[in-house]
């Protein structure tokens, strides 16, 4: 077939009275409409325009049990256009998906009942503005922020296709699930949603499909203010198969655009939707219809316009129901039953491999998963905790294989890359090191859409990149996925490289991500445990802060075990009533051991405290904590190449930080580190500084 292509049979009219087609779409319309305008917020006007869409694929061609929307070869349906949330709420709700709770049992209940529609935008309710996953079963991710649903589901097929060369065998073929997604005008002109397609392109990820709801509708108006391009041409330069589909309406149409994916195997499907956003309103076709309650009025216009009761509200018509979950249970439930029974077989013919599958899907690790974990030894040279970091991680894969990723096109830089492993292509889905491209942006969201299908996926980058790909950061915080964040070229460090690639803000603006752990190792060791502290669990991502230069290896004869990373905070090195404490993450962590040192030669008694995550430390109880910074001891100094936005919380009045507060420069490490004040001899002298000023 050709790569752009119109699906144009005749229509088949939503408008004859009494047709199950037209009383379960419009019931999604409707529902839509009422839930928006009982919490007074919201987004009508995409529901009412796609319920054709959403419709055709629940009812025709999803491979979904709701009966087990935890399954994991069910086909996913991504909503990236996340503001129009009622319009999945609604399909949720008809389909009679089950609600499931963290451990993954039934609770009895509805995922999303009439009554959780009525509490649309309420505190604690299930139907939040934008889907959001954990929080209400049957939402495959979050999404509201544009365009990242669209990289989320590339990484969703990237885990299908690898998971199926990994664990399908001849007549078991356990993985072979479909990921739809739905997506606007405004996912399109987010550029990580152009990262991401160009990915799944190059990929030839043909289990993926995209739905482009064209309603050339925006908030501030006509999208031709601001986007005129033709935005299938650009998918098809990007490898996709292209069809249009003139009219949403169109179920037929629609039916075999969606047929013509399901039959294409060597490349993505793009398919363009002409449709009016707020269909059959007074409002349809303006932007009035966008992110605004419709009003009384327009809603009983409306609803006449439909053949609806005009002043009922949350109607769901007698057989709606019956016939929506007999269409997806009909289809989803005998195939989630074969699966079952196929993976049973599969236990006794690939014993090795199901326990395997069993432990990924189960979001668990081997036994002994880091037992070739190296243990550095004392080195005053040292190893830079790029490197250390990349040695823990090739010894960790041997045992975890699922732990896989890659890097924005830095893996030499990052040392991310798994030794002797072949590449993910689209000749090799059995790959385990992902080339990205430089796509940051791209990167996160489908290293986030990998961790939604129980893959241990990392993204490795410059830090000072992390910018780039702040949002798929944060929501694999808000999603409470494992997601693993490697930065490397931690900070002023960088040296010659200059200001443009030396992170000053960088760190404080992760560690004010709730929930993400953000680990900054002092060294090799520090390095091997930061590793385990991200592997611990499944439901936190991490954010590994890795150097460039060489950091020594510290003697843990004479100095407290690494262990102590566990703990986000730990004392290093102590004196019999120390006088001052000297804090540092890092490459400093060496610095304010020589300090140290130099300071109880000269008769005065420290501690050092290394710090390298503050999220771990904050969840330590307060005894933990006062006997790491005791109160009696309000001399402090802390120490990193970096800003001092959030120290204050460990140095106090009394403290002082040795921190960055303008832009680095370009020049040999040695010398940035003398002019900003990263040497020995000037922690020192402002760990006296600080004495002097409490005693007064």
């Amino acid at each position: 077939m050709s790569d752009t292509q119109t699906a144009t049979p005749a229509a088949v009219s939503l408008h004859e009275d009494g047709s199950p087609e037209r009383l379960a779409i419009d019931t999604i319309r409707t529902l839509s409409m009422d839930a928006v305008q009982k919490a007074n917020s919201g987004h009508p006007g995409t529901p009412m325009a796609l319920a054709p869409v959403g419709w055709t694929i629940w009812n025709r061609f999803l491979r979904y049990d709701p009966a087990h929307p935890d399954w994991p070869n069910r086909d996913r349906f991504v909503l990236s256009v996340g503001h129009a949330s009622m319009l999945l709420y609604s399909i949720l709700h008809l389909a009679g998906v089950e609600e499931i709770d963290a451990e993954g049992n039934k609770t009895g209940q509805e995922a999303v009942s009439l009554d959780d529609i009525r509490q649309f935008r309420q505190l604690s309710s299930k139907t939040p503005g934008h889907p959001e996953y954990r929080h209400t079963t049957g939402v495959e991710t979050t999404t509201g922020p544009l365009g990242q649903g669209c990289g989320n589901s590339v990484g969703m097929a990237i885990a299908e296709r690898w998971l199926a060369a990994r664990y399908n065998r001849n007549g078991f073929k356990l993985f072979d699930h479909d990921v739809y997604t739905v997506c606007g005008d405004g996912d399109m002109m987010e550029g990580v949603s152009a990262e991401a397609a160009s990915l799944a392109g190059h990929l030839k990820l043909s289990n993926l499909c995209w739905v482009y709801d064209s309603n050339h509708i925006s908030i501030e108006g006509a999208t031709d203010l601001a986007f005129d391009e033709d935005v299938g041409l650009r998918m098809q330069a990007y490898g996709w198969n292209v069809i249009h589909v003139d009219d949403a309406n169109d179920i037929e149409a629609l039916t075999k655009a969606f047929e013509t994916f399901r039959a294409t195997d060597d490349k993505p499907t793009f398919i363009v939707v002409h449709s009016v956003i707020g269909w059959g309103s007074p409002k349809a076709g303006s932007e009035k219809a966008h992110g605004e309650p419709l009003g009384e009025d327009n809603i009983r216009a409306t609803k006449k316009a439909y053949g609806w009761p005009e002043d009922e509200q949350f109607r769901v018509p007698d057989g709606v129901i019956d016939s929506f979950r007999g269409a997806v249970s009909g289809r989803g439930q005998p195939l989630r039953d074969a699966w079952v029974k196929l993976t049973d077989e599969y236990r006794s013919s690939y014993p090795e491999q199901a326990a395997e599958l069993d432990l990924l899907l189960k979001d668990k690790l081997p036994d002994d998963w880091d037992a070739d974990i190296p243990v550095f030894p004392a080195d005053a040279k040292g190893v830079a905790s790029r490197d250390s970091g990349g040695k823990v991680l090739n010894a960790i894969v041997g045992k975890t294989p699922w732990l896989l990723g890659g890097s924005a096109d830095l893996a030499p830089s990052t040392k991310t890359d798994i030794k002797g492993a072949p590449s993910f292509e689209a000749n090799n889905y059995g790959g385990t090191n992902f080339h990205f491209g430089v796509r940051e942006h791209g990167m996160g969201s489908v290293v986030n859409g990998m961790a939604l299908s129980h893959l241990r996926s990392y993204g490795s980058t410059f830090l000072v990149f992390a910018d780039y790909m702040r949002a798929p950061i944060r929501l694999s915080a808000i999603m409470e996925l494992g997601a693993i964040w490697v930065f490397t070229h931690d900070s002023i460090g960088v040296g010659e490289d200059g200001p443009t690639h030396q992170p000053i803000e960088h760190l404080a603006t992760l560690r004010a991500i709730p929930g993400l752990d953000t680990i900054r190792p002092g060294d090799a060791n520090e390095t091997a445990w930061a590793w385990r502290a991200a592997l611990e669990k499944a439901d936190r991502p991490t954010a590994l802060i890795l150097s460039r230069q060489a950091l020594p290896t510290l003697d843990r004869d004479k100095y407290a075990s690494a262990e102590g990373v566990m703990k986000g905070g730990y004392v290093l090195a102590d004196s019999e009533n120390p006088q001052v404490i000297l804090i540092a993450t890092g490459s400093e962590l060496s610095l304010v051991v020589e300090a140290h040192e130099r300071l109880k030669a000269e008769g005065v008694a420290s501690r050092v405290v290394s710090m390298p995550s503050w999220y771990r430390y904050e969840l330590q109880d307060q005894a933990y904590r006062d006997s790491v910074l005791p109160r009696d001891v309000p001399a402090r100094v802390a120490v990193e190449m970096a800003g001092s936005m959030g120290w204050d919380r460990y140095v106090g009045f009394d403290g002082a930080t040795i921190t960055m507060s303008t832009f680095g420069a370009s020049a040999p490490i040695a010398k940035l580190q003398d002019k900003y004040g990263f040497t020995v001899d000037n922690i020192v002298k402002v760990a006296r500084d600080v004495m002097e000023k409490r005693n007064g």
